[in-house]
This record gives structure tokens, sequence and C-alpha cells, in this order.
């Protein structure tokens, strides 16, 4: 019964998600044809782009539930398939998805090094103009697209750096294989046939405002969500409760597909989106003291705007000058 239900809700979830991209494109290109000013359409246009941006974001959720193998949990054929199809737009290959996301799961904020995007580790004592700089890449990591270039930029280096040489950039892709990123390769080929297709066969503009300004909003979206929940959590070995759980916001959360419930999927990361409200599971009251310090989607958003951490190490024990430990993102 459980797989029956598994199968129902989710081929609903990827109907609804297909429909809905299809609905905001034919909205999207009616308002790019109206027979008003360039910038009265822009007026009308963005609310509908905001829109579009957060619904690619709903692709990478629905691409993060196929990762987790629980899309359709008992045909693992079908979760593989309709997770990269509903990726295609985000031409994100659903083995390189897994791959990155799994190794979150299993090492995140474990220390300074590892899998914690807000920490800057360095040697010695930091210069002013150091820790300035470091501020300003958090802000434009987070607030202008930054974490959007890092995520193409990994794909694109697993795509074609050579197996050998992946888990010496990333011990997140150990026991990578050359069948694993063939399989990647053809993966992101058919994504930007989809992007290059739309382009000739529909012209710049259908493909501008249906894939082309949505993913820059996806994005800038992207950047500013996607460490909410583990932005300044505990680090160390209790890696499943250095996270944190956000209040469910109606909109963001039908489009989010439960995300703001992220405690509950760290500590049980099996349980399907649509049961997570019902199976919320609290924070070991240790971590909830220094983790929740807000509850609130909005205010998590903002309080990025507090910066990075800033760790200093004794010179003699540190080996690497300096170490972003954004390299091993989730």
């Amino acid at each position: 019964m459980q797989k029956i239900h598994n199968n129902t809700v989710n081929t609903k979830l990827v109907a609804e998600t297909i429909g809905v991209f299809l609905l905001l494109s034919i909205a999207a290109v009616g308002i790019s044809k109206l027979p008003v000013s360039k910038g009265l359409i822009w007026l009308l246009y963005t609310p509908v782009l905001l829109f579009q941006g957060l619904w690619f974001y709903r692709f990478y959720i629905v691409g993060h539930e196929a990762s987790h193998g629980k899309l359709f949990r008992d045909n693992k054929k079908r979760n593989d398939f309709w997770g990269s199809v509903i990726l295609l737009p985000l031409m994100v290959p659903v083995t390189i998805y897994r791959k990155i996301h799994m190794f979150h799961h299993g090492f995140n904020r474990k220390d300074d090094h590892t899998s914690a995007l807000d920490t800057f580790v360095i040697k010695g004592k930091a210069s002013r103009v150091r820790v300035l700089y470091y501020y300003a890449v958090w802000y434009f990591s987070v607030f202008l697209g930054g974490f959007f270039i890092h995520s193409l930029i990994s794909v694109l280096l697993f795509l074609f750096v050579p197996v050998s040489l992946s888990s010496r950039i990333s011990p997140a892709f150990n026991n990578w294989t050359i069948r694993d990123q063939l399989q990647s390769v053809l993966l992101f080929a058919l994504g930007v046939l989809l992007h290059v297709g739309v382009y000739l066969l529909l012209g710049s503009n259908i493909y501008l405002y249906t894939l082309g300004y949505p993913m820059l909003a996806f994005g800038w979206i992207l950047s500013m969500l996607v460490y909410i929940f583990h932005y300044d959590t505990t680090v160390g070995s209790g890696v499943r409760y250095n996270v944190r759980s956000l209040h469910r916001v109606p909109v963001f959360s039908w489009v989010l597909m439960n995300f703001n419930e992220h405690a509950t999927h760290h500590q049980y990361p099996n349980i399907p989106w649509y049961e997570l409200p019902e199976k919320r599971t609290p924070l070991p009251d240790q971590y909830a003291a220094q983790n929740q310090h807000t509850w609130s989607f909005f205010r998590a958003i903002a309080d990025q705007l507090k910066g990075p951490r800033i760790v200093n190490v004794p010179i003699e024990n540190e080996q690497e000058e300096t170490v972003h430990s954004s390299t091993q993102r989730g």
C-alpha cells in the first residue's frame, strides 16, 4: 500500500510540476507579446519571472527526491528517469546531484573544513582586507547568484575532469566511475539540447521567457535559499543535527515540497516529502538551543547578512594557507 501511495502521490507531483511550468511559460510568452511598452511588459512580467525562478527551485527539489530514490521507490529506473526529466531545464544530471547530496548528508558541517559553506578557515590572524574579501565573497555567493555559479562549475568539473582526479578534487566523488561520468555527460547533453532546441525551433523570444530569464531568476533564488537551513548552525560530528527547520509558509511550502522540515529530513532522509509534516522530529535539545535561533523563513534569509564564519587557526597547525569549505557543496 505504501508503494502504491508513493507512486500515486509522486505521479501527481510530476504532472503538477510539468503542468505549472507550461502554464507559467504560456503566461510569460503572452505577456512578452502584449502591444505595450517594454517597460510595462517588464512591470507585468517581473512577478511571473520570480514565480518561474521559484518553480525552477521546485525542479531542484523534485530532483532531490529522485537523488534519494524516493520519487518512485519501487522502481529505480522510473525514479531516475523522471528525476532526470524534471532536472533537464536545470541541466543537472541526477547522477552528479546524488553523489554531491549524499556526501552532504554524510558529512554536513562535520568540521570547519567539510561541507560548511559559510566557513572560511585561515592561518593566523586575518588582516582587515582579507576579512572584507571573505565578506564580499559570501555576499556575492548568497545574494548575487554566486552559489549557483559554484554549482554550475562543480557540475562541469565532474563531467569533464578525468575520473582518476575526481576524488582528489572532492571526496564526494569517491568511487566515481567512467560509466557514471558518461551517463552524466549524456544527461547534461540532453539538458543543453533542450535549451538549444527551444531556442532554434521556437525562437529567441520564447526561449528567453520560458527558460532563459527563469534560469537567471532560479540562480538568484537558489543562492539565497540553498543554505538557510545550515547557516550558522553547529559544527561537529553530529552531522544529522547541524541543521534547522523553519515554519511553514503556505505558498512557499507547497512550491518547495515541505523542505522547511529540514531537521526531520536530515535525521530521517528516507521520509518522503509528503510525510515530513506529520513525522516532524525535533532536534535534540543541545542542538535545538544553538540552531533554532529563528523559525522564520524570511528571517533565515535575512540572517545571512551577518556574514561568514572566519575561523583562525594557529600557523603551526595548518598546512594549507586558506581553505574554504564550499568545495564540499551539498
